[in-house]
């Protein structure tokens, strides 16, 4: 088996965690970066897992997610207000069912892997996301041989 990763960095966006009692319920931001692990049981005609050249549409869907964007969980209560100032063009409202960074790996493991079954037609898969707030602080994704997460 074959592994390799893919860092993409300065991904300044906010969130919140409105179920925090303390000072995470409040609107604050960090510029996330994002860290994928490949698998492939055979290289491809370069002898790579991945051209890491190709991973330029994907990188465009992180820009148009998380650059400069607020992220709002999708029960949020406070999320018509959110909805309000998007309208308005204040905000860049991005949409996630966990904006944490467990939750955020998970949503971008599953947009990984959709691309990567395209690009690759199913011989490279991302097996880990990690996404990192700051350096102290970050949260991982991750599934075993089976497809199933750990």
């Amino acid at each position: 088996m074959f592994i390799s990763t893919k860092k993409f960095i300065g991904f300044p966006c906010a969130h919140r965690q409105w179920r925090d009692a303390g000072h995470c319920k409040f609107i604050h931001g960090y510029s996330r970066e994002f860290t994928f692990w490949f698998k492939a049981s055979a290289l491809d005609e370069k002898s790579w897992v991945m051209d890491f050249g190709g991973f330029r549409e994907f990188k465009s869907f992180l820009e148009d997610t998380f650059d400069h964007s607020c992220l709002i969980n999708k029960d949020d209560p406070e999320l018509d207000l959110f909805r309000d100032m998007d309208k308005k063009g204040i905000i860049k409202l991005r949409i996630l069912d966990n904006v944490g960074m467990e939750g955020t790996s998970q949503f971008l493991h599953s947009k990984m892997n959709e691309f990567l079954t395209q690009k690759t037609n199913g011989r490279v898969w991302c097996f880990r996301v990690e996404t990192r707030e700051n350096e102290k602080n970050s949260g991982i994704y991750e599934e075993d041989s089976k497809g199933k997460a750990v």
